[in-house]
């Protein structure tokens, strides 16, 4: 089901982005939907929760990001900022 509440997907946005900023992997996992998107900066897909926390345990991190999706209350898509050429 997806979530439609934009107060809702501020706060999971939110809480996402600060486990990140916090490298707190555990937190972060209970706010991703397993089936995740996640698209970089770089136009680069990588789907699935264990794969995106992955790559964010061995990259930069991210900004906030330039769009999301929740469903069942989770992050399902993750869209970074696409940088400028």
């Amino acid at each position: 089901m997806m979530d439609d509440d934009p107060d809702l997907a501020d706060e999971v946005t939110r809480a996402a982005h600060a486990a990140m900023l916090r490298q707190d992997w555990d937190v972060l996992r209970l706010l991703l939907h397993p089936y995740l998107h996640w698209t970089t900066a770089e136009g680069t897909r990588v789907r699935g929760r264990t794969k995106a926390i992955e790559r964010l345990q061995n990259a930069a991190r991210p900004g906030e990001p330039y769009a999301v999706e929740l469903r069942d209350g989770q992050i399902y898509r993750w869209q970074e900022r696409p940088n400028k050429w």
